[in-house]
């Protein structure tokens, strides 16, 4: 008995010698132990983001669950911009700012301010209160992807994680700060000539001057109108509105086009006018 057990372990070593070896490639690699490529990271500072508007892309809890509520308005994802050491939030109910410093991987914020709208609808009220608790404390902060395709990564103190895809901001598309200008739009639109566009409506505009202390200064000139749009701004008809734009400056425009670009900057009154 003794002898046959030695030669057991021959005979099996022997067995495993002349079978050819498997190749690696023929055993399937679970899902989950398959890893992933790290998205390529990019140098975090003040010009970096305030380049782009951050909007919503992805939001999850420290247990991977997807946070309904920061995702309140389908068609204006939260958005957050950054300028002159400031952070803005929008597209919630109530606009929210504060200042903010980096930190090595932290984005420290200063207590966020923010409007006092009512909200009628709930949805938007619990979206205010679900962005600002993901801002409290100092969240940690690293950006990925490119230049022409980044994505900000926000993870707050509770372990939620924010992901912000970036969108070039005015400034970067016009390559410049561009000139402050106020101007007011009546409440309803009228037919205007346009080579390229039958029965084109244009918005009926004119410029306002303020002073800084924010009174008005002068009067208004006559009514004109606008052949172009207002990058970020929707026409409402019935509704009066001053706006604050900046006016870029545009090189090399189409033949067609204008060689300035008007983008809104913030909504300074609003009147709905009786037909």
């Amino acid at each position: 008995m003794k002898f046959h057990l030695l030669l057991l372990p021959l005979a099996l070593a022997a067995c495993t010698a002349e079978r050819p070896a498997t190749p690696a490639t023929d055993t399937p690699v679970p899902a989950a132990a398959q890893k992933t490529p790290a998205a390529a990271s990019m140098v975090v500072d003040a010009a970096t983001l305030g380049r782009y508007h951050w909007q919503l892309a992805e939001a999850s809890d420290a247990y991977g669950a997807h946070i309904d509520a920061l995702f309140a308005r389908d068609d204006r994802p939260v958005q957050l911009d950054f300028a002159d050491q400031r952070l803005s939030i929008s597209n919630t109910c109530n606009l929210m700012n504060g200042g903010y410093r980096l930190d090595d991987d932290k984005l420290k914020i200063d207590s966020l301010q923010q409007t006092l709208m009512a909200c009628a609808d709930p949805k938007l009220s619990e979206l205010d209160r679900a962005v600002s608790s993901r801002f409290e404390g100092s969240p940690r902060i690293r950006l990925t992807g490119s230049e022409e395709a980044p994505r900000l990564e926000l993870t707050s103190e509770a372990g939620d994680k924010l992901v912000f895809a970036g969108e070039p901001s005015a400034a970067a598309r016009y390559a410049g700060e561009g000139e402050q200008v106020f101007m007011e739009v009546a409440a309803e639109t009228a037919p205007c000539s346009h080579p390229l566009i039958p029965d084109k409506q244009c918005l009926q505009v004119r410029e306002r001057t303020y002073r800084d202390d924010g009174t008005v200064a002068g009067e208004p000139g006559e009514w004109q109108p606008l052949y172009q749009d207002i990058e970020g701004y929707t026409h409402e008809a019935g509704v009066r509105k001053v706006l604050r734009l900046k006016r870029y400056q545009v090189a090399n425009p189409p033949a067609d086009g204008s060689s300035v670009a008007y983008v809104l900057d913030m909504v300074v009154e609003s009147e709905q006018v009786a037909p």
